[in-house]
């Protein structure tokens, strides 16, 4: 399945090619006409660190890259406030545009609640599931968010992780499960349990921007990579 992504060469081939330190003011206003578009998908039940740490992690990216890379929180529908796992409440803006994204990281929380708010509402929701499966975006799913893009089915057949306690039931929808840190498929990425989306972002940002920035990132977060990124062989 080719995607949006994977048909632009490469949003920010211009930041890859000069770097953080050397990218220019002409270097970053061509990355900036023509940045990677990350949407992370918010709902009731996400997960704070499954969400926050993207943001964080591409939008500092995106601010050192002069604007390689934009990243904006939607809803599944229309602008709402948002209240969390642990009740952190979110003012989200906007609202899903599929046409607008291109990339879409789809946060866990509250798979094991199955009545409660979380995953499982976005689960049962048959509607967006279609429009899930219909985009264009590459999808990026952390944690147990990974099971929404699994019924939607995304990861049929497909290579990817979750968190350790949905692997089980990731594997038996059809997924070959890879125990990694990230799952670079191709057109697929996919993190393991909540803190992965520290290093889904950074793998984000170092294939999409280069290595450098990612490291840079590292650097100013104060923060090691760890585990494995797992990603397709070629040809």
């Amino acid at each position: 399945m080719e995607r949006r992504t994977f048909l632009r060469a490469s949003a920010l081939s211009v930041g890859a090619a000069a770097g953080v330190g050397a990218m220019g003011e002409g270097a970053s206003s061509a990355a900036a006409a023509n940045p990677l578009r990350v949407q992370v998908l918010m709902f009731d039940g996400v997960e704070e660190q499954d969400f926050i740490a993207p943001v964080e992690v591409l939008g500092l990216a995106g601010r050192a890259s002069g604007g390689a890379l934009t990243t904006t929180m939607v809803t599944t529908g229309r602008p709402a406030t948002v209240t969390c796992t642990y009740g952190t409440k979110v003012e989200v803006d906007k609202g899903w545009s599929p046409q607008e994204a291109d990339v879409l990281v789809v946060p866990g929380g509250g798979y094991t609640a199955k009545d409660g708010p979380g995953v499982n509402t976005l689960i049962a929701d048959s509607g967006f599931l279609r429009r899930l499966a219909a985009s264009q975006a590459l999808p990026v799913g952390i944690c147990t968010g990974v099971m929404v893009l699994s019924a939607a089915g995304l990861t049929k057949g497909r290579n990817a992780t979750t968190h350790a306690g949905a692997k089980a039931d990731l594997a038996a929808q059809g997924t070959t499960v890879i125990n990694a840190r990230v799952v670079d498929d191709g057109d697929l990425i996919t993190g393991g349990g909540i803190t992965s989306g520290l290093e889904v972002a950074l793998w984000l940002v170092e294939r999409y921007v280069g290595a450098e920035l990612a490291q840079w990132v590292e650097t100013v977060l104060e923060y090691e990579r760890r585990g494995t990124v797992w990603r397709r062989p070629s040809g």
